[in-house]
């Protein structure tokens, strides 16, 4: 299934041109997972709190496609694409219209208490994998 986050880009996301900061870009796909782990039913704060564990991005392979501008009516689409014991994958495109400006493949991890890798609790895992592509 892929989730839909849509956004305007505002004057603070861009620089002097009216073009949106390249970073802003990182921040636009991860309000987007946020919004997604919540729709599946993921309360993060709870999870840190009565699991110890929190999601972590490891990798991101970023292209930069085509530029957005100030005023832009956009949508992040994400899709999961795999689901481990203790990561998933996502691909996340940014969109005006039908256009793509921004792909990236996401590695995201499960941290414990002390920072190591942990284990996925096996309910948010069933959740994942209901929602793979």
């Amino acid at each position: 299934m892929t989730h839909h986050f849509d956004l305007r880009v505002y004057y603070e996301d861009t620089d002097l041109a009216g073009i949106v900061y390249y970073a802003n870009y990182l921040k636009f796909i991860e309000r987007a997972r946020s919004e997604w782990i919540a729709a599946l039913g993921v309360d993060q704060m709870a999870l840190r709190r009565d699991a110890g564990v929190v999601f972590a991005v490891r990798r991101v392979v970023a292209d930069y496609l085509r530029p957005a501008h100030f005023g832009d009516a956009l949508s992040v689409a994400s899709r999961l694409t795999a689901v481990t014991g203790a990561r998933f994958e996502m691909n996340q495109q940014v969109v005006r219209g039908d256009t793509v400006l921004f792909a990236a493949d996401v590695t995201v991890v499960c941290l414990g208490a002390t920072g190591g890798a942990a284990r996925i609790p096996a309910e948010i895992r069933r959740l994942l994998a209901q929602d793979i592509a």
